[in-house]
């Protein structure tokens, strides 16, 4: 049956008839087309549909559906159109029953569904085709609203959903369902709490795990490839031995290497297994609007032809526009999809690498910890992962673009013919051209990594160790290496940018010479060939396609570029070698078996697989319930044995066992910038009276008093608020809560006072402590401990020299008696007592007098060996005064206010203001700025008008089918073409695409001009942080100041520059397009304005919020990075009291914190995007309704040229728009690297007319005058009224308890400090009205922590290359070093590692010491410069100083009074006052203060 017999009975009804659609002034379609094809297609897309809908309900079940007034609405709506539809088959089955004959399309269609309208004027059918078209119509408006979500869903439960999940289909698609936050945050700025929570499929619960299983089943599967096994076929070669191998010994050999070989795992494996599923999504959405792009150009052909036949109806024209705008409008909301799923992909893809990171960080081995350094794993968390979100974007166009470069070429070809080759060429020649470039931006990207890793590591450890550099006066040295690396940076920085430059101008070149090369053959090929305004204006929005992909490619080519140098840095930190628990046997307690709770049987460890080991052949076993003490010499393996037992280290060979849960105290105290509560808590439950308990057993209630908000006071980044002891301390009771069955204790009295150390001992660790059932390790240096133990384990050279009860080891009159025998009979009641406090974690103090011995050992084997004793810290803790409890004081802060130390990274609200772009435009120089701007507005005039010539000549008459002027047409395009290098409309896309969008010389004077920036922001970023008080750096979490010199610097070094061409670019040829579209149809002059309106306030209204999504974007990010190098330091302690898990959950929150502001700022961009496209949609819908209004008056030419531009409007306004909020947003950098030269900074440091004369000072007196001091202005005096004069080489010792202000006077000293009132006066000069360099440099002191730099450690000795070798030589030789030196490989070029941590604690001590003796002065400041030492190097330290420092003034902060009984005088400080002064002998008749103190370290 034909079409004509289906649709109607007689046949004379056909399915298509071109004189009624379409060659007529009332188009229509014919009555057999709207009853079959127009009923059919939607009810075959539904059935199609069904199955898969039908699996998707089945497959998520949402729960139950809740009955609303809209459900129920629908529902009754659908009830009545089913009812409709079967009427009229009804009916048509009653026509039938009447005799009449129907077409048969009548029965079929409304079995279908039921749209019918008679042949004849048929009421009932008229009637229930408009109750039907109502209905469907009203079910259209309400389906278009969103059901609530149903019963049971966990959306109920999320305090702060996000709607999204709940949107209805046309709010998704137009990102409508984001408005409500927009309009908040439109009217106040948006806080953290306006965010909603993240989807849960983006969560890190979510997306983590499946990432880490993915990519731990791919390493399993490399490791499981099977040998290859490969027989040499050359003769076995003869050993020296002369006999000849076996062969099968030679194939064994070769079997045993092959699996170095094996693949390694691949991580685009296993992201693509994670990840793609949802990302080829994006596939789909990428292919259609590719098609749709190719629609725009044909419909202008369209329109041209439109306009040039004077015959054609006008709804023609007004149908091509409206197919115009539909087209643009498909392709808006398709081309956004995409990009959602792409950025969504993206952020993913980062949540899982930064947690993949930071699980790995957890449980890699230390010698894997060494080949990634702290920088460059946070690199991997920051800079890496993020390249992974920038590829999410790109990654489509590598099929995308070839896909749209064919399609382009295949139209060109329809248009033009074979000149189109003449463009191919050019565009060839092209690719290898771009092809060197990108290999060539490759070598640049990896040094430039390479050297932004240095320079933050460099930082870092400025930073951590800012208070020594201070001491010293060292700022300048270390400006001079950051600058160094800086310069490095920046000369990488600039080749980078002439290839930008060169890469802009070849990009820029090849569109415009492909249309010239086109349209020249195309002209002088045959002079019938007429370039008319069809052919050159839909070729060249072809060719403005084409420009796109081709630009685009270089793009892509080095983002996957990048992309895959950071694929490699993270599968390389993802394969290192991890920890193996099972090294270590764990039993549970009740295991009945032994009754030993640690049993080590011929155990030997090493730091790192294939070094010599560090422990050798150790056996002992531990009883339950036992205290044993573990002494030795300075870096004989008493902190490795600890670690060996915590598996940290690699076991060689051996059996260790471990009975029940362990607790562990590092040697340097482990401190989290939280609550002083939470960190004795760690994740356990309060109990209130047994943590009260653990709080006075470990003496902590007197610190807490003095915290201005008891246990709830924050402690800073690493502890900076709390004196030495006090960390200890803390340390100690988290261990003591927790409970454990075995209790590591590494050193923990040694920096405590004596006293304190006796209660400590008394209360917690000895027979009658809180521990006294527990099984506890201490290492010690504490003589006086000793008999109170159980067992002693005597170390030496990593072996155990001597085992047994104090008793049995003196009976045994081993070495260890012999130690004692030195030691105790002199100072048996003296020394011993106190020291309990001996040394800031330094390893300890054997007993045979081979220190040297030692120190050798030290040097061959033992690079690693030091890791523990400084329990991994990283640069120690950069001794913050210990007295800052004082500083707490009374901070003014209410009890119940926890009291915040630090600060948190603030956000900034409001606009940028101008003045930051002022700021911006005078790093780069004001003449360089307005040169750029000069180059550009140049760059654009000649565009358009070269694209204006081009109309005029479109529009020549045509002789004889020949245009005649074509050669000088010809000439004048290409010239002005030259002199423009490229009017380069760029496509949309995603704001970091640099694209050329200027010429050679503005985009020369644009790179260059950004590296001067940034050369000047950086300098003056450094100078002021180094010129910031001390105050300062204790205020500011490092993390805030390394995310300043990594992130915000890095991004005024690569993107603002790009952002700043670009943002240009776009807004020029915004402007430029209208003024095209104004000169072809004025009329467009009543439409214009109030669009751009519009786009000015959709603008507005976006960046309130983008720019503070923004803010609070990176804002979260600090604590995301501040956790993580946290949890680095404390990384053994964590898996010590096996915390990884709850560590893990809480990096996994902070990063979900972070995603939480970006994913809206991604959903913004979308929603921003979508309108504005719509406001450029309709000035392509009104340029070419006003062309068609007024078709009459128009020459083709400038309809071609008005319609073309418009066309490309709406990506300009995209870009525009993208690239203001671009500019705000980074510019934000440039904000926040300047906020940093407001703060206040110390006194200048030298000032010339006062500089003090270079001998000065001669005789070393010291004058303190009525002098008193105050750390903040809002707190009170820590120290008040000192009055006291200190002759020229007196002795003086300074003691008191902790917290009495012994540290604050060397502060107010070296003026780290200014002073409140009072002065100090030094040889007659008053310090303070000197230059801080003047006076440090004249004053040395030995610090509490040892702080070295990652350098040579001629470097750490001797930063500005003053002294000769000879000098430094001599130095080290009377700090007992020069053995150690001479015996390492590199003597004085030694590199030590990041915070000295390859020398032992006691080593860097002597360090400190030899830096003394090397420079020398007058007045030496000991501040407890002994604790970390054992009692014979403290001897040979304090014997130095005597003979050495004999004419120097001395003053000793001490500790151990037995130390400073030979010292001239003693001043005892009491609650910042000077309570007694005197000799020793004196203060000691008194019965006062120093009495007592004496009495309890048992002096007296």
């Amino acid at each position: 049956m034909a079409p004509r017999g289906f649709c109607s009975a007689d046949g004379s009804d056909p399915l298509w008839e071109w004189n009624v659609t379409w060659n007529t002034s009332n188009p229509d379609f014919t009555k057999c087309f709207q009853n079959t094809v127009l009923v059919w297609v939607p009810c075959s897309y539904l059935w199609l549909c069904f199955p898969f809908y039908f699996l998707h309900l089945s497959r998520h079940d949402r729960g139950y559906i809740q009955m609303t007034h809209l459900n129920k609405a629908k529902t009754a709506l659908g009830f009545l159109l089913w009812i409709v539809c079967w009427a009229d088959l009804f009916y048509s089955f009653w026509e039938r029953s009447w005799g009449k004959v129907l077409a048969p399309v009548l029965l079929v269609s409304p079995t279908l569904l039921g749209v019918t309208m008679g042949a004849d004027v048929d009421v009932f059918r008229d009637v229930t085709f408009y109750i039907y078209f109502s209905l469907v119509l009203i079910q259209l408006v309400l389906s278009c609203c969103s059901d609530r979500s149903p019963l049971f869903s966990e959306i109920i439960n999320d305090p702060n959903p996000c709607p999204e999940s709940g949107a209805s289909f046309l709010s998704r698609i137009t990102f409508w369902w984001i408005t409500g936050l927009m309009v908040r945050g439109y009217r106040q700025p948006l806080e953290s709490t306006d965010l909603w929570s993240l989807n849960k499929e983006d969560t890190s619960e979510q997306v983590v795990p499946v990432l880490v299983k993915n990519w731990k089943k791919e390493c399993a599967k490399a490791r499981r490839r099977p040998v290859k096994i490969v027989y040499s076929s050359k003769d076995p070669a003869k050993p020296k031995g002369g006999s000849k191998v076996d062969v099968n010994e030679e194939a064994e050999a070769l079997i045993v290497k092959s699996p170095q070989k094996e693949r390694n795992p691949s991580l685009f494996k296993v992201l693509y297994k994670t990840f793609g599923p949802y990302f080829l999504m994006s596939f789909l959405f990428k292919a259609l609007h590719d098609l749709l792009l190719f629609a725009g150009p044909e419909i202008l052909k369209l329109l041209i032809n439109f306009v040039n036949d004077k015959k054609a109806p006008d709804w023609q024209g007004y149908f091509f526009t409206a197919l115009l705008f539909l087209s643009s409008c498909l392709q808006t909301l398709v081309l956004h999809q995409y990009f959602h799923i792409c950025f969504v992909s993206g952020m993913r893809v980062k949540t899982a690498v930064v947690g993949a990171v930071y699980r790995k960080a957890l449980v890699i081995t230390n010698s894997a910890r060494r080949s990634s350094t702290v920088g460059e794993i946070v690199n991997l968390m920051s800079v890496d992962a993020q390249r992974f979100m920038d590829l999410a974007t790109y990654l489509n166009m590598v099929w995308s673009a070839p896909l749209q470069v064919i399609l382009a070429l295949y139209f060109l070809w329809l248009n033009l013919g074979p000149s189109v080759l003449a463009g191919v060429a050019v565009m060839i020649l092209m690719v290898p051209i771009n092809a060197v470039m990108a290999m060539k931006t490759k070598t640049y990207q990896v040094a430039h990594m390479k050297s932004k890793d240095n320079r933050i590591k460099l930082m870092n450890e400025i930073l951590n160790g800012i208070k020594v550099l201070k001491l010293y006066a060292w700022e300048l040295a270390f400006t001079d290496k950051v600058l160094a690396v800086r310069q490095e940076e920046l000369r990488v920085l600039k080749k980078s940018a002439y290839l930008a430059a060169v890469g802009t101008f070849t990009w820029v070149c090849t569109p415009f010479l492909v249309a010239l090369s086109t349209f020249a053959v195309y002209v002088t090929v045959d002079e019938n060939n007429v370039l008319d305004a069809q052919k050159a204006f839909v070729s060249l929005a072809l060719f403005n396609i084409l420009r796109f992909p081709l630009n685009i490619l270089p793009m892509v080519i080095s983002s996957i570029v990048q992309a895959s140098v950071s694929l490699k840095r993270l599968r390389i930190f993802l394969s290192h070698e991890e920890l193996d628990p099972d090294s270590i046997e764990r039993r549970p307690v009740k295991d009945g078996g032994s009754t030993n709770s640690i049993t080590v049987k011929n155990a030997t460890f090493t730091w790192a697989r294939g070094a010599p080991p560090t422990l050798n052949g150790i056996t002992f076993s531990v009883p339950e319930g036992s205290l044993v003490a573990v002494v030795g010499q300075v870096g004989c393996g008493k902190s490795s044995l600890l670690s060996a037992l915590l598996a940290e280290m690699d076991k060689v060979e051996g059996h260790v066992a471990v009975k029940g849960s362990v607790a562990y105290v590092p040697q340097q105290a482990w401190i989290q910038n939280n609550s002083l509560r939470e960190n004795v808590l760690f994740g356990r439950p309060l109990q209130e009276r047994y943590y009260k308990a653990v709080v006075e057993a470990c003496a902590l209630p007197p610190d807490l008093e003095i915290l201005p908000s008891g246990d709830l006071t924050e402690i800073g980044e690493k502890g900076v608020n709390l004196s030495g002891g006090q960390k200890q301390r803390v340390s100690l009771a988290r261990a003591v809560y927790c409970d454990s069955d075995i209790y590591l204790l590494d050193d923990p009295l040694s920096a405590v006072d004596a006293h304190v150390g006796r209660h400590i001992f008394e209360n917690v660790i000895g027979p009658k402590g809180l521990l006294k059932n527990k099984t506890r390790l201490l290492v010690t240096h504490g003589i006086s401990y000793l008999p109170q133990v159980d067992v002693i384990i005597v170390m030496s050279g990593g072996k155990i020299s001597e085992m047994g009860s104090y008793q049995e080891l003196l009976a045994r009159d081993g070495a260890f008696a012999e130690f004692l025998r030195t030691y105790a009979s002199a100072e048996q009641e003296q020394a011993e007592q106190e020291d309990g406090l001996a040394g800031v974690g330094g390893p300890g103090k054997e007993v045979k007098q081979m220190e040297n011995g030692v120190l050798m050992m030290d040097a061959t084997g033992r690079q690693m060996q030091r890791q523990l004793s400084s329990s991994s810290s990283y640069s120690g803790d950069v001794s913050r005064p210990r007295s800052s409890t004082a500083e707490l004081q009374k901070a003014g802060a209410r009890k119940e206010d926890a009291w915040r130390l630090v600060e948190a990274d603030k956000a900034q609200t409001g606009q940028v203001k101008l003045s930051v772009y002022w700021d911006y435009m005078k790093a780069i120089g004001l003449v360089l700025s307005f040169l750029s701007i000069f180059l550009f507005v140049c760059n654009h005039v000649a565009s358009l008008v070269s694209n204006y010539w081009l109309s005029l000549w479109t529009d020549d008459p045509i002789v004889n089918g020949t245009q005649e002027h074509t050669q000088v047409r010809l000439g004048v395009y290409g010239a002005l073409g030259i002199l423009q290098a490229g009017p380069s409309p760029v496509a949309e896309f995603n704001a970091r695409v640099s694209v050329g969008v200027s010429v050679f010389g503005y985009s020369m004077a644009v790179s260059i001009g950004g590296i001067l920036a940034s050369r000047r922001l950086h300098l003056d970023l450094l100078h002021n942080v180094l010129r910031s008080p001390m105050s300062f750096f204790e205020r500011t979490p490092s993390g805030n100041l390394v995310n300043r010199f990594s992130k915000e610097l890095d991004t005024v070094d690569s993107m603002i520059p790009q952002v700043i061409k670009m943002f240009m670019g776009s807004l020029f040829n915004v402007v430029g397009a209208c003024v095209i579209i104004l000169v072809a149809t004025p009329i467009a002059a009543v439409i214009i304005p109030p669009l751009g309106l519009i786009y000015f306030f959709v603008q507005r209204f976006y960046v309130a919020s983008s720019r503070q999504l923004k803010r609070l974007e990176s804002v979260s990010r600090s604590p995301v990075y501040s956790h993580f190098n946290e949890t680095l330091l404390g990384v053994s302690v964590i898996r010590a009291f096996e915390e990884q898990e709850r560590f893990i959950r809480q990096s996994d929150l902070k990063v979900d914190e972070n995603q939480k502001a970006y994913y809206p700022s991604i959903v913004a961009n979308r929603w921003l995007a979508v309108r504005l496209e719509y406001v450029g949609n309709c000035i392509v819908l009104f340029a070419a309704l006003f062309a068609v209004i007024s078709r009459h008056s128009l020459s083709a030419g400038l309809v071609g040229l008005s319609v073309s531009y418009s066309l490309q409007v709406t990506t300009y306004l995209n870009w525009l728009v993208r690239m203001s909020c671009e500019m705000e947003t980074n510019i934000v950098a440039v904000e926040r690297l300047k906020e940093y030269s407001e703060i206040e900074k110390e006194a200048p440091w030298r000032i010339q007319e006062m500089t003090p004369p270079s001998t000065w000072p001669q005789v070393g007196r010291v004058e303190f005058r009525d002098y008193g001091l105050r750390y903040r202005e809002d707190l009170d005096l820590v120290l008040k009224h000192i009055n006291v004069t200190i002759n020229g080489g007196e002795k003086v010792g300074i003691v008191g308890r902790t917290g009495a202000g012994k540290s604050s006077l060397t502060l107010g000293l070296f003026r780290i400090n200014e002073s409140a009132e009072g002065e100090i006066i030094i040889d007659d000069i008053n310090i303070a009205k000197i230059g801080l360099h003047d006076l440090r440099f004249k004053i040395t002191i030995i610090p509490q922590d040892p702080v070295l730099f990652s350098g040579s450690l001629r470097m750490n000795l001797d930063p500005f290359n003053k002294y000769s070798d000879e000098e430094v030589w001599t130095s080290l030789e009377l700090a007992h070093l020069k053995d150690f030196v001479s015996g390492l490989p590199d003597k004085l070029n030694h590199e030590c590692a990041e915070g000295g941590e390859n020398l032992s604690v006691g080593q860097r001590q002597l360090v400190c010491l030899a830096r003394a003796l090397l420079r020398k002065t007058k007045i030496l400041v000991l501040d407890e410069a002994t604790a970390a030492v054992d009692l014979e190097t403290d001897d040979l330290i304090q014997s130095t100083i005597r003979t050495q420092f004999d004419h120097c003034t001395v003053l000793t902060i001490a500790h151990r009074l037995n130390t400073i009984m030979d010292y001239t005088r003693v001043i005892v400080l009491d609650k910042g006052e000077i309570r007694e002064c005197g000799s020793p002998s004196d203060l000691l008749q008194q019965k006062g203060l120093f009495y007592s103190m004496a009495k309890d370290s048992g002096l007296v």
